[in-house]
């Protein structure tokens, strides 16, 4: 991953930087890999991230759907 410093502004970068990170989901990851996740509680936990992403996605497409 790569930003540019325009301007020698590196608090721009640095921000740049970060906005892209949480982005990725490196800051995530490294939450999650900071203590040992049973692998049950790891399969109940991607489990309901899917429940909620699939339960977001039907909210936007109804709103969608109703709008139109």
């Amino acid at each position: 991953m790569q930003v540019s410093v325009r301007d020698n502004n590196v608090d721009q970068a640095l921000r740049a930087l970060k906005k892209k990170l949480q982005r990725e989901g490196v800051f995530r990851e490294m939450k999650l890999k900071q203590h040992y996740e049973k692998p049950s509680v790891k399969r109940a936990r991607e489990q309901a991230e899917a429940i909620r992403r699939a339960r977001k996605l039907a909210r936007k497409k109804a709103q969608r759907e109703g709008l139109l």
